[in-house]
């Protein structure tokens, strides 16, 4: 059974920092893509961070200079580090596993709720 669960959100004043981590069960972890989505209310889930089992990363604008995406291939763990945090920055975030190769089996986590007072 796939597991992706979640940790480390919570509520953090504008321009705190939190860590987010992703501990994945039942997939073999090295082979997959790690993704970290975030969604707002009434917006669409979008992309903030992604990285491929080398290190080879991306992050959205937004989040480029403020959250750091990385992976702990020997943890099974991915970490979405996010510093300077802003309002805006307020959603549910989601760990999302992605087979490399074909067939690309998504998994998704259950997500963790970020809140960012000013």
């Amino acid at each position: 059974q796939v597991q992706l669960v979640e940790s480390g959100g919570g509520l953090v004043q504008a321009g705190g920092s939190l860590r987010l981590s992703c501990a994945a069960s039942g997939i073999s972890f090295d082979t997959n893509i790690m993704n970290w989505y975030r969604q707002a209310p009434g917006k669409q889930r979008e992309l903030v961070a992604s990285i491929t089992r080398s290190g080879d990363n991306h992050h959205a604008d937004f989040a480029l200079g403020r959250f750091a995406i990385s992976r702990d291939n020997a943890r099974n763990t991915v970490y979405l580090q996010m510093n300077s945090l802003e309002p805006e920055d307020t959603a549910v975030y989601y760990c999302n596993a992605v087979r490399a190769a074909p067939p690309r089996t998504s998994y998704w986590g259950q997500g963790t709720q970020v809140t960012v007072s000013s």
